[in-house]
């Protein structure tokens, strides 16, 4: 079973908190042993919601949806989970309410991936925790993949690049993050392709091989090219583009419970598109 994702803890949870495990029909204990051709099923315990996650009326833009995870596109300038500066209005909260709407039996919002509050793009939640758990062996293991699509300032001499450089926190900054010595911070891969060049940036599409904090703002502005509009890390605002110019445009993961793969596709926000347009216009 742990070829399949079952993980001690869930065991544990089902065999202390509610659940149960049937072999061929009949339930059985956690240590019961099963022979090739044997039918296992699992019934997972209730998940209690945390009360101090406030459900939001707030829309969301569903992209996909089955019994065991949710994709949402998630807007510009929404943050993906509750912190004290956004506390009641998040996707996180939005997602809560969306639940409470539909009557799910568990309303746990499960996050498994996360974007900063002004990026835009897709957001997985999983529905309950075997799903979760399934969902993090595959980031950990690098099944999970996830593409953007971003604007760079100045002009990449590579069509294709692997940007393979450490992170760890600026220490002058709770926010920041940066460029680690060698032998220092977490090893971060980003791999870029040119699609096409504008008159003073670079339209590409990333796909992040490690996951993390604001791990493709980062390494662009290492290379001296920070992304346009995203004034934390030295880039400028440009027109429509008052944000940081990065969209999750997709994402691909195993659904072991469907025995499919998924993949899920988001066209690019407003502001973004529009950018583009008179960026192309000006060529």
């Amino acid at each position: 079973m742990y070829q399949k994702g079952v993980s001690r803890t869930l065991l544990k949870g089902i065999k202390f908190h509610g659940g149960q495990i049937e072999r061929n029909h009949e339930p059985v204990r956690v240590l019961a042993e099963v022979v090739t051709g044997d039918l296992v099923t699992l019934t997972l315990p209730p998940e209690i919601a945390n009360d101090h996650v406030s459900a939001s009326d707030g829309p969301i833009d569903i992209c996909y949806e089955d019994a065991h995870f949710l994709v949402v596109n998630k807007p510009a300038y929404l943050a993906t989970v509750p912190s004290h500066l956004y506390p009641n209005d998040t996707l996180v909260n939005r997602v809560k309410g969306y639940y409470q709407r539909q009557n799910y039996e568990s309303q746990v919002t499960h996050v498994v991936t996360r974007l900063d509050r002004d990026t835009s793009g897709l957001v997985i939640f999983a529905k309950h925790h075997f799903a979760h758990s399934v969902l993090d062996k595959q980031l950990k293991a690098r099944q999970l993949k996830k593409s953007y699509v971003a604007v760079v300032s100045g002009h990449l001499n590579q069509r294709h690049g692997v940007i393979d450089l450490p992170i760890n926190r600026d220490p002058s900054s709770f926010i920041r993050r940066q460029i680690a010595e060698s032998g220092q911070g977490r090893r971060s891969v980003t791999e870029y392709w040119v699609s096409k060049s504008l008159r003073q940036a670079t339209l590409i599409k990333v796909r992040l091989h490690t996951g993390r904090t604001h791990q493709i703002r980062v390494h662009f502005a290492g290379l001296r090219h920070p992304l346009v509009g995203d004034v934390l890390y030295g880039g400028s605002g440009s027109g429509y583009m008052q944000r940081q110019a990065l969209h999750c445009a997709s994402v691909s993961f195993y659904n072991p419970f469907l025995n499919q793969q998924i993949t899920v596709m988001a066209p690019l926000p407003k502001d973004f598109a529009a950018y583009l347009e008179q960026e192309i216009r000006n060529l």
